[in-house]
């Protein structure tokens, strides 16, 4: 038989304040990476999807160090 398992409230509201505010940070944290890389007119002209899966992964492995860094 399965048990019917329900989640506890636990109060966490301000978690899903940061993830409201969370995804314009980092989409200006990519376009600051962009715009050091020298792609940000490609991307302002043709958006994130013209990009190669080679320079995608630059801009992501950057801004997973900066997010690193803002976490210490």
């Amino acid at each position: 038989m399965r048990e019917n398992i329900t989640k506890k409230n636990t109060g966490n509201t301000k978690k899903k304040d940061n993830r409201k505010k969370r995804p314009d940070f980092i989409e200006e944290m990519k376009m600051e990476i962009a715009s050091e890389l020298g792609i940000i007119q490609q991307v302002k002209n043709e958006g994130w999807d013209s990009l190669s899966p080679r320079i995608s992964g630059k801009i992501g492995g950057k801004l997973s160090q900066r997010l690193k860094r803002i976490n210490k």
